[in-house]
C-alpha cells in the first residue's frame, strides 16, 4: 500500500520537477538570449556612431584642430536628460603612437598622456588599438574591466592618423537586464501556476490506471486468478490496451484454473467410483453367502435358545444395513424406465413436502417441464428427491427452498436453491464424495448418488455458494444432444 502511495504521487512529483526545471532553462535562455540581445544593440549602434565620428573627425585631426576635435567628440555625448541606455561613457581619440589626442575626460586622460598610466587595462586597450590595423570597429572585451570598448581605426588616404575609443560602462547592461529579467521571472511564474496543477492533474491521471494494473499483477502471484477482482482503466490508450490484454489474459487463466479445477475432481471422484465399485462387488459375494447362512440357520436350525435369536437377528440386521449401503454405492441410471413425464416431477413436490412441513420450511415449485422428453424417470427423480432432501436439512426453520425444472435447446435443467449455511470453496471439492464430512444426518451417499447418476446420463452438475444462497444446478442432455 504505502509502494503504491509512493508511486502515485512520485509521478506527479517527477513531473513537476521536470516541468519546473524546464522552466528554469527557458527563463535563463531566454535571459541570456536578452542579454546577447542588448549587447548586439549596442555594438551595432557603437559601430555606426563611430563611423560617423570618424568620418567627422579626419579633416580636424588632419588640421591638428583639437579643439574641434573636442568639440566633435562632445556632440557624440547626449545632452542632459536624453537617453544614455546605449550611450558611451568614456571616447578617446589616440594619435598614432597610441597616445591620448583629446578625451571626454580630459582630467583622467591628459593631452598627449599614455593611456597606460589610468591602470592595466588602460595599457591593454592601447595594445589592441595599436594592433587593429583593419578599417572597420573592433570589439575589445576585457575580463574584469570596467568598461567594453569599441576600437575604430582613423584612417585618410590609407594613412593611419589615430584611433578612436568608445568606452561602454558595463553598468549600462544591468538596468535592462534587471528588467528582462524581471519580466522573465513572472513570466515563469505565471506559466509555472498553470502548469504544474494541469501537471499534476494529467500525471496522477496516468499513474493512477497503472497503479491499478501494477496491483493486478502484483496480486497475480499470491491470489488464485478465479478470486481476483481488477477494477482497470478502460480508453483506446496504451495504456487502456494494456489493461484490455491483462483482463483477456486473467480471464483465460481463470477459466483454465476452473478447468483445472473440474478435472481435479473429475479424476478424484471417478477414482473413487471405480474403487468404491470394486469394493462393493467384493464385498457383496461373502455378504450374499452370510445372509443365506443366517437365513438357513432361522430355518432348520435350533433357535429355541433366547440368547441365539437374538444374536441372529442381530447379525442379520447388521448385514442388511452392509447390503443396503453397499447397494447405495452401486449407482446404475438404468434406462429400462418410462420416459420422464411433467408428472414425475409435480410427485416429487407431494413426496418432499412433508420433509419440509416437519422444519416449517416453504418450497418455491417452478415445473415448467410440459411434454414428455427422452429421459428415463426414475434416476432423475431420484436425483432431484436427493437434491431437495439435502436442501431441505440444510436450511434453518421457516427456510426457503426454491425449485425450477425447465427443457430448452435439448437439454433438461434442475436448480435447487436453499438459504441454509454458505458451503466454503475448499469443501464443495468434497462435497459429492462418499460418506462427506458434510453431511450431518444420513450417510453421506445422497449427494454421491446425484453425481454417479448425472455422470451416467452425460449431464453436468455444478454448485455456488455464498452467504445467504446455495445454488446445486443440473444439465442433462436427452434426444439429439444426448
Amino acid at each position: 500500500m504505502l509502494h503504491n502511495l509512493s508511486f502515485r504521487y512520485k509521478v506527479p512529483v517527477r513531473s513537476s520537477i521536470l516541468i519546473l526545471v524546464t522552466a528554469v532553462f527557458v527563463t535563463v535562455s531566454l535571459m541570456y538570449r536578452a542579454y546577447d540581445d542588448m549587447r548586439r544593440d549596442l555594438l551595432f549602434n557603437a559601430e555606426g556612431m563611430s563611423r560617423v565620428l570618424v568620418r567627422t573627425l579626419v579633416p580636424a585631426i588632419l588640421h591638428d584642430d583639437v579643439w574641434q576635435v573636442y568639440e566633435v567628440i562632445q556632440s557624440a555625448y547626449p545632452a542632459a536628460g536624453a537617453d544614455t541606455t546605449l550611450a558611451s561613457e568614456l571616447i578617446m581619440v589616440l594619435d598614432a603612437a597610441g597616445n591620448t589626442y583629446v578625451a571626454n575626460q580630459p582630467k583622467r586622460f591628459p593631452m598627449l598622456s599614455d593611456p597606460a598610466l589610468g591602470g592595466p587595462e588602460f595599457a591593454l586597450l592601447k595594445r589592441a588599438a595599436l594592433q587593429h590595423q583593419e578599417e572597420t570597429p573592433a570589439v575589445v572585451d576585457l575580463d574584469l574591466a570596467e568598461y567594453l570598448y569599441l576600437v575604430m581605426p582613423i584612417v585618410s588616404d590609407r594613412v593611419r592618423l589615430g584611433s578612436l575609443v568608445l568606452g561602454f560602462p558595463r553598468s549600462l547592461f544591468l538596468p535592462r537586464f534587471l528588467t528582462i529579467a524581471k519580466r522573465a521571472a513572472w513570466m515563469t511564474l505565471l506559466s509555472l501556476a498553470v502548469l504544474l496543477p494541469i501537471t499534476w492533474y494529467w500525471a496522477g491521471r496516468m499513474a493512477r490506471p497503472m497503479i491499478q494494473l501494477a496491483d493486478c499483477m502484483a496480486r497475480l502471484g499470491t491470489t488464485t486468478p478465479e478470486h481476483m477482482r481488477c477494477d482497470l482503466y478502460e480508453s483506446q490508450d496504451e495504456i487502456g490496451r494494456l489493461g484490455l490484454s491483462f483482463r483477456r489474459m486473467l480471464a483465460e487463466l481463470q477459466e483454465k484454473h476452473a478447468l483445472e479445477r473440474q478435472i481435479v475432481v473429475a479424476d478424484r471422484l471417478g477414482a473413487i467410483g471405480r474403487l468404491t465399485s470394486s469394493i462393493a462387488h467384493e464385498i457383496n459375494n461373502p455378504l450374499g453367502g452370510m445372509l443365506n447362512a443366517i437365513d438357513t440357520f432361522k430355518r432348520h436350525g435350533n433357535c429355541e435358545d433366547e440368547r441365539t435369536h437374538r444374536t441372529m437377528s442381530l447379525l442379520e440386521r447388521g448385514l442388511l444395513q452392509i447390503r443396503d449401503t453397499v447397494a447405495a454405492l452401486l449407482v446404475e441410471a438404468k434406462a429400462g424406465s418410462h420416459t420422464l413425464k411433467p408428472v414425475d416431477i409435480e410427485d416429487i413436490h407431494t413426496l418432499v413436502a412433508p420433509e419440509a412441513a416437519k422444519k416449517s420450511a416453504r418450497i418455491e415449485w417452478h415445473n415448467e417441464l410440459r411434454m414428455p422428453i427422452d429421459l428415463p424417470a426414475t434416476p432423475v427423480r431420484q436425483t432431484l428427491i436427493n437434491l431437495l432432501l439435502n436442501a431441505v436439512h440444510a436450511v434453518e426453520e421457516n427456510g426457503l427452498v426454491r425449485c425450477r425444472v425447465w427443457a430448452r435447446d435439448g437439454r433438461l435443467h434442475m436448480q435447487i436453491i436453499n438459504d441454509g449455511r454458505h458451503i466454503p470453496a475448499d469443501k464443495i471439492e468434497h462435497l459429492f464424495e462418499p460418506f462427506s464430512p458434510l453431511s450431518e444426518t444420513g450417510h453421506g451417499l445422497g449427494l454421491w448418488v446425484c453425481y454417479q447418476i448425472v455422470q451416467q446420463l452425460g449431464g453436468d452438475i455444478q454448485v455456488h455458494s455464498e452467504p445467504g444462497s446455495t445454488v446445486f444446478t443440473v444439465v442433462l442432455r436427452y434426444g439429439e444432444n444426448e
